[in-house]
């Protein structure tokens, strides 16, 4: 009897709700296996898992700080006993500031925190994911890592300076990772949101979205996480083929130079 084709497995943190839940709906649309993981074994997450389930793919939870870089190797040693080698990560995980403000008044608090999310913790499980694959042979299948940073990796919004400097960061991150992944084959991307409607900018969308008719945007509309998650389907199912290292505003045009 010969074995089962190997199949595409992905790891989507910060995927119990938002758009790495629509990445995750995406993916399992693809044929992906998918690890759905969040900060707790919780309720939320398991209706996620039950979520991708029911559109047919395989998934699985894995419950755990993005932050605990030590507990990193551990994480994805049991992602694959449940669904097998793993050939994609989408760093989604993220987070907003404390408080929205003056930068004179940002705190340490707020910034640290910024950065142990948005930026060292995707750093330190790219590099773990990277480790695994680089340590064995891989099938014919397209391997990639995908970093959803923001709109605010070059953008600045005044109020939430921290935040943007994180995601500055990250974005430098995937360049790197592309730099050195490169010749390994295993393509890098960097997908760059602009104003999606998610339960982080919910305090502010309805302004925004006002801003979007009147033209902040190209496309007169706020996006959705369907939008980000369909983005990303594409680019990590190989339908880009010869890129990698790629910036990707999914922003309607918003960052458009204009007169």
């Amino acid at each position: 009897m010969s074995s089962p084709a190997a199949r595409p497995v992905a790891l989507v943190t910060g995927s119990s709700r938002g758009i790495g839940l629509a990445v995750a709906a995406a993916l399992a649309k693809e044929g992906f296996a998918v690890a759905l993981n969040g900060p707790a074994d919780d309720a939320e997450l398991s209706a996620a898992v039950a979520r991708i389930t029911y559109l047919g793919g395989a998934a699985a939870a894995a419950p755990f700080d993005v932050t605990d870089i030590g507990g990193h190797e551990a994480v994805l040693d049991a992602i694959e006993a449940k669904l097998g080698p793993l050939t994609t990560l989408v760093n989604n995980a993220g987070v907003g500031v404390l408080q929205r403000g003056d930068m004179m008044d940002v705190s340490e608090e707020s910034w640290d925190r910024c950065f142990a999310v948005n930026a060292k913790a995707m750093f330190f499980l790219s590099q773990a994911f990277a480790r695994r694959l680089l340590a064995r042979s891989r099938p014919q299948l397209f391997h990639s890592i995908v970093n959803v940073t923001s709109s605010n990796a070059v953008a600045v919004a005044e109020q939430r300076s921290e935040y943007c400097a994180s995601k500055a960061a990250a974005a430098m991150v995937s360049k790197a990772l592309a730099v050195r992944l490169g010749r390994e084959e295993i393509a890098v991307y960097d997908v760059q949101p602009g104003l999606i409607a998610t339960e982080m900018t919910a305090p502010v969308i309805d302004a925004y979205r006002e801003r979007a008719e009147q033209g902040l945007t190209l496309f007169p509309r706020v996006g959705q996480p369907d939008d980000i998650g369909t983005l990303v389907a594409s680019l990590v199912s190989g339908r880009l083929p010869y890129t990698t290292g790629l910036a990707i505003p999914a922003d309607a045009g918003m960052l458009v130079p204009r007169f």
